[in-house]
């Protein structure tokens, strides 16, 4: 089942995430996946603000990476100066630089051993979605329909969540089913109402059906179902 994040959660998502803390932190904190995130995040802020804060938080992660590399390569450097003085000074040292500078070659090389595995040019494993018939859905469940009853079909590429698949998987048809009444009546414009679906078995039996209309997905929450 889907883990749902309790309003405090929520509302300290959205805080950490305006503090500049990136998604892939904030999925890896509260414990759940990086789409989730993100859904409630543009639920909170809005498409616009979410955008905004985004780029903020892009630009801060950049800057603490220079930072840090900054203050890496300081140290190192006061590093070997404070080494280089040491040795400086070493009588022992001396006397073996001085003995290996005259038998040491400067066309010195080393000759790297070709490589001989073979490299795996299989395409890509689909990852993302998970087969119908492993996923334990609730008894009840709501989907977005127009006025004559017909299935609103969209595109994965319709769903910002699912934006970092491949171009293949982004142009595949797909449904998308609500556990919750009130967050499908969110999504539903004059045009459509919404279904109650009272028995989700009907997914697995019709799977058939759906994917000779070309429907090869369903979206459930931050879940990929794939028929």
């Amino acid at each position: 089942m889907t883990k749902r994040l309790t309003e405090k959660q929520k509302e300290e998502i959205v805080k950490s995430f305006k503090s500049g803390i990136g998604i892939d932190v904030l999925s890896e904190n509260f414990n759940c996946t990086i789409p989730t995130i993100i859904r409630n995040l543009k639920k909170s802020l809005g498409d616009s603000k979410y955008k905004k804060f985004l780029n903020t938080s892009k630009s801060l992660e950049g800057k603490s990476r220079n930072n840090k590399n900054q203050t890496n390569d300081l140290f190192k450097t006061n590093c070997d100066e404070a080494d280089l003085v040491k040795e400086s000074n070493d009588p022992k040292i001396l006397k073996q630089n001085i003995t290996t500078s005259n038998f040491t070659s400067e066309n010195y090389f080393l000759e790297i051993a070709p490589i001989d595995y073979e490299i795996d040019n299989s395409s890509r494993k689909d990852l993302s979605s998970v087969p119908i018939s492993e996923v334990d859905l609730p008894k009840v469940v709501y989907m977005i329909v127009d006025k004559k009853i017909e299935l609103e079909i969209k595109f994965l590429k319709d769903f910002p969540e699912w934006d970092f698949l491949p171009h293949n998987d982004l142009n595949r048809k797909a449904i998308e089913i609500f556990f919750d009444l009130n967050i499908a009546k969110r999504s539903c414009n004059k045009e459509q109402k919404v279904l109650k679906v009272p028995n989700t078995d009907v997914f697995r039996i019709a799977a058939r059906f759906l994917v000779g209309k070309g429907i090869s997905r369903i979206v459930y929450a931050e879940n990929l179902i794939a028929l």
